[in-house]
């Protein structure tokens, strides 16, 4: 087991794809996104 395994992180890391061993990272969304809807709203 290690980097040609497919099943484990180390493989995961080793081929770059994702699974269950090694989820993908999901993005916050910014903070600023939510200020510049806000101030547009108060625009109108």
């Amino acid at each position: 087991m290690g980097k040609g395994d497919k099943k484990t992180k180390r493989g995961k890391i080793h081929r770059g794809t994702f699974g269950v061993r090694r989820p993908r990272i999901k993005k916050k969304p910014s903070v600023e996104t939510k200020i510049s809807v806000g101030s547009k709203a108060e625009a109108k």
